[in-house]
């Protein structure tokens, strides 16, 4: 990996805590060995041949266990249930442990962002009753936690229809976001970037979803996960990171798609830190969070997104964020392209 990957990479924590980000992201198979040479004799004739392990009296396949380990299931599976759950705006798999989601999926095209059919007003926040009650967030775990319930998929982005719209309130699509400075502010306009990339694309997908990366201990330099968890009891945790990939389609079969990979911390940021300061490889995502994202998207089809549209954001106010969603296009190159963004 270069040195401005890891630079870009290392870029992505506003708040303490880059150089454990860069570490975390780092491809570990560019990391080289010192290897010592050795000198030996050649062997001679009458040096000792070194042995030759017995073969298995029988294959392993011919082997008959004396035990059933999974004859528990007969009691339960253990798990882990990934509670993949689809709604009418979202697709999304639950972490039971956490209380939070993995990953929450959204579409969005420029006829379901002009579509308004909905208001937010009649929208609740509601506990989702599809994860086993001990199991998922409660309305309770967020009050008086000092964070947000934080949306990973935007109800800006399902007006298209007043149930689409209440279904984004779903805890499950909730993870505790730092308000002031982050959910209320950055993150806000970094959605409405994502809105805004349907001026040029017909097809937008995103997959949006936390991170608990760890930090190096100031102390003894060892290095630790840690993050507060919420509730009453303490159940649910407050992630130090959250991810968007995006996928940017040009709307042909088998056509090309603009890939993006971001990660922010759960901090406040300053609007004017640049949103291509938190691009990362989507592998850094992958590795981070244990998830695969475009297995199935072959290299030839695949762009970089900030290398096609202008990675910016464009800091507006929460009321004029609200009559304009989708935000005012970036002018083409003359070869098609976006121009890029002046660093």
């Amino acid at each position: 990996m270069s040195k401005t990957t890891l630079a870009i990479i290392a870029g992505i924590s506003a708040a303490a805590g880059s150089a454990a980000t860069a570490a975390i992201f780092a491809n570990r198979s560019q990391k080289k060995e010192t290897i010592t040479p050795t000198t030996s004799s050649p062997p001679t004739s009458t040096s000792p041949r070194p042995p030759v392990p017995a073969p298995l009296p029988h294959p392993f396949k011919d082997l008959v266990s004396p035990v059933n380990p999974t004859g528990v299931f007969q009691y339960g599976f253990p798990g882990p249930i990934n509670d993949l759950h689809p709604t009418l705006s979202t697709t999304s798999s639950f972490d039971r442990r956490t209380r939070n989601p993995y990953w929450v999926a959204e579409h969005i095209t420029p006829e379901s962002l002009n579509a308004n059919n909905a208001d937010r007003r009649h929208s609740v926040f509601v506990e989702d009753e599809s994860i086993p009650e001990k199991f998922r967030a409660k309305l309770h775990d967020y009050f008086r936690s000092g964070y947000d319930r934080g949306h990973q998929v935007p109800a800006a982005d399902a007006k298209w229809s007043q149930d689409a719209l209440n279904q984004t309130f779903l805890l499950s699509n909730m993870c505790p976001q730092v308000g002031e400075g982050f959910n209320r502010d950055y993150w806000a306009h970094f959605e409405d970037f994502c809105r805004r990339l349907t001026n040029h694309y017909p097809s937008v997908r995103i997959v949006t979803g936390p991170l608990y990366l760890p930090r190096r201990d100031p102390q003894d330099g060892k290095w630790r996960i840690s993050y507060e968890v919420i509730g009453n009891p303490p159940n649910v945790a407050v992630p130090t990171h959250f991810y968007k990939v995006i996928f940017a389609e040009d709307g042909k079969t088998g056509g090309d798609v603009s890939l993006g990979a971001f990660v922010l911390p759960n901090a406040k940021i300053d609007n004017e830190k640049p949103l291509q300061s938190f691009e990362v490889p989507i592998e850094a995502i992958e590795r981070a969070s244990g998830l695969e994202f475009a297995s199935n998207l072959p290299l030839p089809r695949r762009k970089k997104l900030c290398e096609q549209v202008t990675c910016s954001l464009l800091v507006r106010d929460y009321a004029e964020r609200q009559k304009n969603l989708m935000g005012a296009a970036p002018p083409k190159k003359p070869d098609g392209r976006f121009p890029l963004p002046q660093r």
